[in-house]
């Protein structure tokens, strides 16, 4: 009696001839094949390096950062018109410092591209509804992304000194492009619930922290750069005359 035949199972499907990974057969070219993916990963951690290094001592919490004039709030997307809850944070960290005394002045920074879009504006309301004067608000609507943001902080508006305030994936980049735009900074990174979004905004960094430091190497022009704008000096002249606050 014969015994019946195991199945064959099917093969795996082959890959294409053109996307089969072909490595050298020399011992010379496994070398430089070792040798180039190790330069590619340096490459890869040089940006994320330099940032470490350039704010190394540069990051602080709302409780022990130095006082300072002025803060900036980067804009971080609204939903239904109201600043989106990583955007609120950041603002609440802004309005503590402020009734705290260890700022004067807040410049709120984001996109304002659209006539239906507008950071700032919302970021304005939402700082006044939480005590912070509107006088001590002044508003860059064409901060697009944190390299223009910064640039024109420094440009436009005549900050030398500031406290950032971000989330804490953000903020480290934020410093780095802020001293290399010309702007002395000090970097208040926000606590926020580690959900989705911020796992997203981490991995987001690791591909900004490249364009970052191409914006510290090349330092392009903003978006929209502009006539300067009195509007921090304005502000802190008027706080000046009511003491400070």
């Amino acid at each position: 009696m014969r015994r019946p035949r195991r199945p064959r199972l099917p093969r795996p499907p082959r890959l294409p001839e053109f996307l089969r990974p072909r490595l050298p057969r020399t011992r010379t070219g496994q070398r430089r094949a070792v040798q180039a993916v190790m330069a590619g990963c340096v490459l890869a951690l040089l940006p994320s390096a330099w940032m470490f290094t350039v704010t190394d001592d540069r990051l602080r919490t709302a409780a022990d950062v130095p006082r300072t004039e002025v803060a900036v709030v980067f804009g971080a997307g609204l939903w239904q018109g109201e600043p989106s809850p990583y955007l609120a944070h950041r603002l609440d960290a802004a309005a503590q410092l402020y009734r705290s005394g260890r700022i004067q002045v807040v410049l709120v920074t984001g996109d304002n591209s659209r006539e239906d879009y507008d950071e700032p504006d919302a970021m304005r309301a939402y700082l006044t509804k939480r005590g912070v004067p509107d006088g001590r608000i002044v508003s860059d609507y064409a901060g697009f992304d944190t390299w223009d943001s910064c640039v024109r902080a420094k440009k436009i508006f005549g900050v030398d000194e500031a406290v950032l305030i971000s989330q804490g994936f953000h903020i480290r980049r934020a410093v780095a492009l802020c001293q290399e735009a010309g702007v002395a900074s000090y970097g208040v990174g926000v606590d926020d619930v580690h959900d989705t979004t911020w796992y997203y905004g981490g991995a987001r960094e690791v591909m900004a922290a490249g364009k970052a430091l191409m914006d510290a190497v090349f330092e392009p022009d903003p978006t929209f750069l502009g006539p300067q704008e009195p509007g921090v000096e304005r502000a802190l002249a008027s706080a000046k005359q009511s003491g400070g606050q």
